[in-house]
Parts: C-alpha cells; sequence; structure tokens
C-alpha cells in the first residue's frame, strides 16, 4: 500500500465534501489559502480536504486527501486547482506551525481499503436505480452514458458526493469504512427522501 505523509495543509471548508477517485474543482482566492496551495503543489501536490464545524472553529474528523492534477493561474491573483482524491485521512492532532494555514497530523490505516488496487464489487443496482429516481425528482441531470464508464467505486463516491442530501448525511457516508457500507447508507439515505416524498407531505399517525 502507498504511503502518505503523516503532516498535511488542510484546507477546512464548509459544505465541501470529497470522496476518494473523484475531481474537485476549487476557486482559491484567500492568501491563507493560496499560500497552502503553492506550498502543497511545489512540494508534493498534496493536501487534504475537511468539512468544517460551526463551533470554534473545529473540523470533523474524517477527511479527503487529495493530489493536485490541474493548477492555474488567474490575471486577478486566484488560483484555480482541480483535486483527485487519493484516500480519506482520520485527524490525530493539528500541528502547531507559524504559516497562515493549518496542518494535521493524520492517519490513514482505517481507510486502507482506498488504496487497494483489487477490484471491489458490491451488488448496487437497487441503489441505481433508485437515485435515477431520486435525482428526477429532484430535477437533477446527469449524464448517465458516461456515468456508466465509471468503475463501481467511481460510481457509488461520486453519487455520494453530488446527491441532494444534507452535508451531515454526505459526512456520514464519508466516515464509512467498506464500500459495501457506504452503498447501503447512502440507498437507506435516498430510501427515507423517497419515502418521505410518496406520502405527499402527509403527517402518518
Amino acid at each position: 500500500m502507498k504511503s502518505y505523509p503523516d503532516i498535511i495543509p488542510v484546507f477546512p471548508l464548509s459544505g465541501v465534501i470529497y470522496f476518494p477517485k473523484t475531481n474537485l474543482p476549487l476557486n482559491i482566492f484567500e492568501q491563507r489559502y493560496i499560500n497552502l496551495v503553492n506550498d502543497a503543489y511545489n512540494k508534493d501536490k498534496l493536501m487534504g480536504m475537511v468539512q468544517l464545524k460551526n463551533e470554534n472553529n473545529s473540523v470533523y474528523k474524517i477527511g479527503c486527501l487529495g493530489k493536485i492534477s490541474d493548477y492555474q493561474k488567474s490575471k486577478d491573483g486566484r488560483i484555480l486547482v482541480n483535486l483527485t482524491g487519493l484516500t480519506r485521512f482520520e485527524i490525530l492532532d493539528e500541528v502547531v506551525n507559524n504559516k497562515l494555514y493549518r496542518e494535521f497530523k493524520v492517519n490513514y490505516k482505517i481507510f486502507e481499503e482506498d488504496l487497494s488496487k483489487k477490484e471491489i464489487k458490491i451488488e448496487s443496482s437497487n441503489l441505481m436505480e433508485k437515485t435515477k429516481v431520486f435525482f428526477n425528482r429532484n430535477g437533477l441531470l446527469l449524464n448517465w452514458k458516461e456515468f456508466e464508464k465509471l468503475n463501481q467505486i467511481q460510481k457509488i463516491n461520486t453519487l455520494a458526493m453530488i446527491s441532494p442530501i444534507t452535508t451531515e448525511e454526505k459526512q456520514k457516508l464519508l466516515e464509512t469504512i467498506s464500500l459495501k457500507e457506504k452503498a447501503t447508507t447512502l440507498e437507506n439515505i435516498i430510501n427515507f427522501y423517497l419515502h418521505e416524498v410518496n406520502f405527499n407531505n402527509q403527517t402518518v399517525q
């Protein structure tokens, strides 16, 4: 299994959660994060993303390590990057530094499946059919023909990332250990929303 650094720069961001084997475009304009991206790009192109909590500038314990796969500077000083998700990590502790951005000591061990080269196959046909109904009811368009070209891990992680569900539900999906658990959790979440719609906002006694 490939090893990654124990201490990484982390971009805490509210409302943005991404997963391994997905892509996340970022428009960087704050100086502290411009510094972060430049330092990461000049070192090993690795940086973490984690969900920011509402209180005390704290963060969730589980995030995703990404590699900068595209980097462009705009004329007005912004940096446009694309992050390709590699593996999730668990935050162990924050590292005190003299930089504008935050760094954390992390561990990847519980998410070894993210880095496995073995092809993981699970039964997900029900999930895919329900997702199509769910997206359609929410007016979301997805190029399903292109989507079918993805492997199963990419499909489930992409759906977990873009589904019209709450940030808390996406964080829950990010924290699931195995792909099977993630697919089951996502299907349960979608079932809940489809069930609610079927009752047409009526209260069930």
